[in-house]
């Protein structure tokens, strides 16, 4: 019989935990198997249609923009030295009309304004444009001036925009609609863009049913309603990618396999949440590792701390992963789903498209409220949402399946591990908005 010191001292057979793995660490690593993928396949699209998409290429300026000097006002077009010799009584003659869209090309007659429109050339000779409502139309026609007007005033100069040769935007950027006007603005009728990556996104587990399937009445003893499958959906969408929906798995490790095949031969990215643990019904495991290779990495995050990464290969039976699918597990609990989706999965998917500017910079913002009770080994997403004043209040329940908070949030605070925070705090603001950005 082992006395109680021989027992402590007794050495155990369970094996050691693993640190987790600080978040930092379990991005670059991601990043890094994105950034060592083979590129996706570049496409041309109409700039009608390149809205959101990431520009392959850097798109050159042929002309400059404007093409000409021309006038920011409607008003009169003046030859400064006229005005200062003739004094600020003087009227003068209209000697043309210049509209926009006009050549504008007749030089501007000694001691004469002429007429101009917002967007018309600026004659050869003048040097400024007077507004409307700092002139004078007498009865006879003449024009005289109630403000005397500076060099250059109200003109936009001949490529104060954009110079000949510019690359006006750069390859690795997401394509907003600011960015489309600029490209219609130097004729680019058609971009050079990455193609979307095309993402397989499955569910696992019995217990799921699908809205509009079942009734909230009939839902059985033990079964949940699907969210994780509506958001992730989403989310990936606006994250510029092709989604595949492949539906609820049955709890099977042949369904499984079978169905993480087929996701492999037709998508560069499988998508999914839950079933990546050790119980007897999570076969998504066996699955990844019987078709590829899988690494299980416990994350020092909170929510979120399980996450997998894998590769399915899209022959069965090749030897090597050359030419194999990313595989992502995302956590089962909702909210840990959605937050390694934001701060883990988007960079990864984004990385892929040739994104640069894949890192959400906080913001500083004050807390209105108190954390008390921080995770000492695990750096904390809170779910805050903005008040009238621009502070900061948080959700009541913080917990992993708490999805309201997600809804009812405006974005996260980045809190590290073992960080109280009090009323009046500055804290690292994420907003969702940015994400999405």
């Amino acid at each position: 019989m082992n006395t109680p010191d021989t027992a402590r001292t007794a050495p155990s057979s369970a094996p050691p935990r693993k640190p987790l793995m600080p978040l930092d660490e379990a991005l670059s690593n991601l990043l890094d198997r994105a950034a060592a993928a083979t590129p996706l396949a570049c496409e041309t699209v109409a700039t009608w249609d390149a809205d959101g998409r990431v520009l392959a290429q850097d798109l050159i300026a042929e002309l400059e923009v404007p093409g000409f000097d021309n006038s920011a006002m409607d008003g009169y077009a003046v030859r400064l030295s006229d005005l200062l010799h003739a004094g600020a009584e003087a009227s003068f003659e209209v000697s043309q009309r210049v509209a926009a869209g006009a050549a504008g090309d007749a030089p501007l007659a000694s001691g004469t304004v002429a007429r101009i429109f917002t967007g018309a050339p600026v004659p050869p000779g003048a040097d400024a444009v007077v507004i409307q409502e700092d002139s004078v139309v007498d009865a006879d026609g003449r024009v005289r001036f109630t403000a005397e007007p500076r060099a250059g005033q109200n003109i936009r100069r001949a490529g104060e925009d954009v110079a000949r040769g510019q690359a006006v935007l750069e390859a690795g950027q997401r394509l907003s609609a600011a960015h489309l006007g600029l490209a219609a603005s130097i004729g680019a009728a058609r971009l050079t863009v990455c193609r979307k990556p095309r993402v397989a996104l499955l569910s696992t587990g019995d217990e799921l049913a699908m809205p509009g399937e079942v009734a909230p009445a009939d839902l059985p003893r033990g079964g949940v309603f699907n969210s994780n499958r509506f958001f992730l959906r989403a989310l990936l969408q606006r994250l510029g990618c092709e989604v595949t929906d492949l539906g609820i798995v049955p709890d099977r490790l042949d369904a499984t396999r079978q169905t993480l095949a087929q996701a492999a031969r037709d998508h560069d990215v499988i998508v999914t949440s839950g079933g990546v643990s050790v119980g007897e019904e999570d076969h998504v495991k066996p699955a990844v590792q019987a078709l590829g290779s899988l690494e299980l990495w416990q994350v020092a995050i909170k929510p979120g701390k399980p996450f997998a990464y894998g590769r399915v290969r899209r022959d069965a039976s090749a030897a090597g992963l050359d030419d194999a699918a990313h595989f992502i597990g995302l956590p089962g609990n909702p909210v840990s789903s959605y937050v390694t989706g934001l701060v883990l999965l988007r960079p990864f998917l984004l990385r892929l498209q040739g994104r640069r500017d894949i890192v959400v910079q906080a913001l500083p913002a004050m807390a209105r409220f108190t954390w008390d009770a921080p995770d000492p080994k695990r750096r904390e997403f809170l779910r805050v949402r903005l008040d009238a004043s621009g502070a900061l209040e948080r959700h009541a329940h913080q917990g992993s399946g708490v999805l309201t908070s997600v809804a009812w949030a405006d974005g996260l605070v980045d809190n590290p591990a073992g960080q109280t925070i009090a009323p009046g705090d500055v804290v690292r603001f994420l907003p969702f908005s940015a994400f999405l950005d």
